[in-house]
């Protein structure tokens, strides 16, 4: 049973799980012709792509019910999609026909990791970005060597600068990289944050000194995997419709971390298949598919410094430590901007090494003011997530189905 999102442009574009039941307005299949021949075995996905170019989000409406059933008979893709390779072809040739009407000729379309399933590749400018990278730290010599190093050796995107945002090392072992890693490359610059532990404030105390045009919040604790994280995430912000792009996470077991934020997952906000393994396809091929969702993890965080500014950065006020991330996001969402996840950048975070766990009745009784700020604010979006199914279970960060 595929249990799916509301509208979610983005899943379109890399899988066509909108499928074959839909309904559409005359006037507007006769005003692109219906469907056209050439594309035959993804016609449905070519008839809405072409439908995209004449209306906006907010005019397609999903209906969360259980209308069809889809037959699995021999030879039918409900059995494999490998029964009808032609499919895959026809579904390329329709989505870059759509980025080509769409005045986007430089897109290029790819098989992805699943059958019937696609890589969008947005083009970069000629003249690159620069990305800032924001990474708050507190000695954790042993987490921040490896981050940044890994950053300096294993990044292909290079324009970039690394902004080192201290908040009270005191440790030499620590203090001695801060000089030798500052005199190696350039790049890389310590600014000190003499103030109490905030990660909210930290992070725009860190904007207001980054020349960069995009930002990037980094945690401590995160490691590069793949050379083109960078690139990947870089041609996903500089699009001018997308506001946060995240990155696919690991722990160091090389389970998922994070896969994307689902609002409303244990009640306040939780990350979409957390623990699955690092090469499984996810909900439906999911975890291999580019795709919106109302929140990402600011442990590895994309934005262009105009969207920061524009929905007034963190909250540094009302959350210090938690969920300030996804309030972040959900701000950036409501300012009308579509947030996005790829699994093309892949990175491990060790998750609270840095800043620990909530184990004291002070960290307790802070971390419940800010659930209670977020259900305060964001209770609709908590009732209803758009990326995810009312159907779903929100107990569990697995995509099984809600028992009650």
């Amino acid at each position: 049973m595929h249990f799916k999102p509301d509208w979610n442009r983005d899943l379109f574009f890399s899988q066509n799980y909108v499928s074959h039941l839909g309904v559409y307005k005359a006037s507007l299949l006769r005003k692109i012709n219906g469907f056209r021949l050439g594309v035959e075995g993804s016609q449905d996905q070519d008839l809405l792509l072409r439908c995209l170019l004449h209306i906006t989000d907010d005019q397609i409406i999903h209906v969360p019910k259980v209308l069809y059933h889809w037959r699995a008979l021999e030879g039918s893709t409900a059995l494999a999609a490998s029964e009808k390779s032609y499919t895959s072809d026809a579904g390329i040739k329709a989505l870059v026909d759509y980025f080509n009407l769409a005045g986007l000729p430089k897109v290029e379309v790819t098989s992805a990791f699943v059958s019937n399933t696609y890589r969008v590749t947005y083009p970069l400018p000629d003249t690159l970005p620069l990305v800032s990278m924001l990474i708050p730290t507190r000695d954790k010599i042993e987490l921040l060597r490896p981050c940044v190093e890994s950053i300096l050796a294993k990044t292909h995107y290079q324009h970039f600068e690394i902004l080192i945002l201290d908040n009270g090392s005191i440790e030499p072992e620590t203090l001695t990289y801060f000089k030798t890693v500052q005199l190696r490359d350039e790049r890389v610059k310590v600014i000190t944050y003499n103030h109490p532990f905030n990660y909210s404030a930290i992070n725009n105390f860190g904007a207001k000194h980054a020349k960069g045009e995009i930002l990037a919040l980094i945690n401590n604790d995160i490691e590069v995997i793949n050379p083109e994280w960078l690139d990947e995430m870089v041609r996903q912000v500089l699009r001018p419709d997308i506001g946060c792009v995240g990155a696919k996470l690991y722990f160091d077991d090389d389970t998922i971390q994070h896969a994307g934020v689902v609002v409303g997952l244990g009640g306040v906000a939780g990350h979409s298949h957390k623990h699955f393994p690092r090469q499984h396809p996810g909900y439906f091929g999911r975890l291999k598919c580019v795709q919106n969702y109302l929140a990402v993890t600011a442990a590895c965080l994309l934005v262009r410094k105009s969207v920061y500014e524009q929905v007034g950065g963190l909250n540094e006020a009302d959350l210090k430590v938690a969920f300030n991330d996804v309030d972040f996001c959900l701000k950036v969402y409501k300012a009308g901007y579509r947030n996005l996840w790829t699994p093309y950048a892949e990175l491990y975070h060790y998750e609270s090494k840095s800043r620990g766990v909530e184990d004291t009745p002070e960290k307790q009784a802070r971390f419940q003011v800010e659930v209670n700020y977020i259900r305060d604010n964001w209770l609709d979006l908590i009732e209803h997530d758009p990326c995810y199914s009312i159907y779903l279970t929100r107990s569990f960060e697995d995509f099984s189905v809600k028992l009650n």
